[in-house]
């Protein structure tokens, strides 16, 4: 920046032609067909920085994938769906239980490719230290493969004490594999592939963070799957770091919940880390040797229905917002959520309102204490309407909110990476659970009415910032597709 200002000042054409790339580029940006919010941000953002928006929109703004990321995915993605049957008899009960339900499902089955499964016992974990002693007993169990894909992997307790496992069955034989996120792992030590390697771990780094412009540093692996021998699978908020069972505290007490599904839903998060995997790194494994009955435990039998999915940033579709509010809009008594940020769109946003609105009770628990200022200042910038259209709002006063859950009606919930953000909405690779009167709804439902106890209730009275801070939080908003 410094030195095209600098030449700028010598050179009037360099000044014109950056100047003209803005243009063309807002022009390119009002004709796409994507979120308006996100391309609002980025005009205003042009419009302000003439010689540099357009510069940082090339480098930046792009939300798909580079193509070749887009051609590898595709290409696994196209072979994990050839493995992924409906149960007819399955789609049939859900009709006869609910129409609307059966819409919710054959969204997810039409969009993620994810069909709804039966037979799966689900588990629910209100915080990152019960779900971390469960995933040790299961780690141990292991006796054909287990499969790692995680956003942030992180040197400590956690960390420390699950490699030993994981060295201990790949020197058994076990097939063990780690994809983690090169820019969320990014204090790992260099040499951590290679380290991993020497234990006889199969590792891979995704999307490799370099210290120069990339074109693909907004699309990240946020998604947390833990799948072991095929008929068990760990998924939700926690990272593998020692914050995430609170055996550091960066922002008092981390309050983080998860998810253990045991049987036939078990096969989709097998899939989708092979897909991931296959996509980046060599491999002439078929997906069929990892199906299910090849290392299936025991047939599950159990109460509900289970539907896990994937959202990725290779098609235009919101999967998960999508998803979010249309268990707002089929809301008849209450949905409960947690999030760790509330930066949302006007569609999120009028659809919490319609819901509370309709007299349907909608509660939200964000951070007490926030992992980064200026973002939860954009939280709590979102507040206002959502408080005076009926919606309540709590802060979780012990410390921060990192689950991502929804609980509806004593019918739905979802559990999953999935953050109400743009990020998360819009750029990175998800994944989530959703649940269909398994017995876990209440266990998520008993977990946030305990957890509103030790949160404050936030008021408008809590919200007054005055003129300018009203002005600042205006502005945060217009830009916040940009965080």
């Amino acid at each position: 920046m410094f030195i095209l200002v600098k030449l700028t000042n010598y050179y009037t054409w360099i000044s014109v032609s950056l100047s003209v790339l803005s243009i063309l580029i807002v022009l390119f940006i009002i004709g796409k067909d994507e979120n308006a919010a996100y391309r609002i941000g980025w005009i205003i953002l042009i419009m302000a920085l003439p010689l540099f928006g357009g510069l940082f929109y090339l480098f930046f703004g792009n939300k798909r994938p580079v193509k070749s990321m887009r051609l590898r995915l595709n290409r696994e993605h196209r072979k994990a769906v050839d493995l992924l049957q409906d149960d007819p008899s399955v789609l049939e009960e859900i009709a006869q239980l609910d129409a609307r339900t059966l819409g919710t499902c054959r969204y997810l089955r039409e969009n993620s490719s994810y069909p709804v499964y039966k037979n799966t016992a689900t588990t629910y974990y209100p915080s990152g230290e019960s779900m971390y002693q469960d995933m040790l007993c299961e780690l141990e169990k292991a006796q054909h493969f287990i499969f790692l894909e995680y956003f942030i992997v992180r040197e400590g307790t956690m960390w420390n004490s699950i490699l030993e496992i994981l060295s201990s069955k790949a020197a058994a034989g076990v097939d063990v594999r780690l994809i983690y996120d090169d820019f969320g792992s990014l204090f790992l030590p260099t040499d951590f592939t290679s380290q991993m390697k020497k234990r006889g771990i199969k590792c891979l780094a995704f999307n490799k963070f370099r210290p120069i412009v990339s074109l693909v540093m907004n699309n990240r692996d946020h998604r947390k799957i833990l799948v072991i021998d095929g008929h068990t699978a760990f998924n939700g908020g926690i990272n593998l770091a020692d914050e995430y069972i609170n055996k550091v505290e960066k922002y008092g007490h981390w309050k983080d919940t998860g998810l253990r599904l045991k049987g036939e839903a078990v096969w989709s998060y097998t899939l989708m880390f092979l897909e991931m995997w296959n996509a980046f790194k060599e491999s002439n494994d078929s997906f069929e040797n990892f199906k299910p009955p090849t290392h299936a435990e025991r047939h599950v039998e159990c109460r509900g229905y289970v539907q896990p999915f994937a959202d990725t940033p290779l098609d235009n579709e919101a999967i998960s917002e999508n998803v979010y509010i249309e268990l707002l809009s089929q809301a008849k008594r209450y949905v409960y959520i947690f999030t760790p940020y509330l930066i949302v769109d006007n569609e999120m946003k009028s659809a919490l309102c319609l819901a509370a609105k309709r007299g349907v009770d909608v509660r939200i628990v964000t951070p007490g204490i926030p992992d980064k200022r200026i973002v939860h200042r954009l939280t709590r910038s979102n507040y206002v309407p959502l408080l005076q259209a009926g919606v309540r709002i709590y802060e979780y006063t012990p410390g921060f909110m990192h689950a991502k859950s929804y609980v509806c009606d004593d019918e739905f919930a979802i559990v999953g990476t999935i953050n109400m953000d743009y990020r998360s909405l819009y750029l990175h690779f998800e994944c989530g659970t959703l649940l269909y009167r398994t017995d876990t709804v209440m266990d998520i439902k008993k977990d946030f009415l305990e957890t509103i106890l030790k949160s404050k209730e936030i008021t408008l009275s809590d919200c007054r910032t005055g003129f300018f801070g009203s002005l600042f939080d205006a502005v945060l908003r217009a830009l916040a597709p940009l965080f």
